[in-house]
């Protein structure tokens, strides 16, 4: 059956029928960190539109090293350690990195930019998309499922 969205590896397939309910470009440290790249595409779902096929094959690990105990996990492939997605300890969310996390270019583009902050020294993105030292403002964490 073929899905809205869907990405994984071989071993665990993710797919979403729903648009997600947040979609940026990151520049948060904690991206730039775990990621490696100098900005990062994240999509947030509501928890239960991420539908997992395999998710008793997922090696969970913190996703903010500084924080241990946060709510949020990196879910990985057990079997080749392919990301998968980022788990939502609270039940909110479930965030997918699309060009890390097996998602092809018809994923939906990121329309605007978070966690952007001037004295990192990284030049103001002048792609024409709204700039913002955090979520958007009109953002509403989703209630836990």
């Amino acid at each position: 059956m073929s899905h809205k969205l869907s990405g994984g590896c071989d071993h665990i397939k993710t797919y979403s029928d729903a648009d997600p309910i947040d979609n940026h470009t990151c520049h948060c440290s904690v991206c730039k960190s775990v990621t490696g790249q100098p900005t990062t595409h994240v999509a947030f779902f509501k928890h239960g539109d991420i539908v997992v096929d395999g998710s008793t094959e997922l090696k969970r690990q913190p996703f903010n090293a500084n924080n241990p105990g946060g709510p949020l996990e990196l879910c990985t492939c057990g079997e080749c350690g392919t990301p998968i997605m980022l788990d939502d300890k609270e039940r909110r969310i479930r965030a997918i990195v699309p060009n890390l996390m097996g998602y092809d270019s018809s994923f939906p583009a990121a329309t605007y930019h978070a966690f952007y902050d001037p004295a990192t020294g990284e030049p103001r993105p002048t792609d024409g998309r709204p700039v913002s030292d955090a979520l958007r403002a009109d953002f509403v964490w989703p209630t836990p499922s």
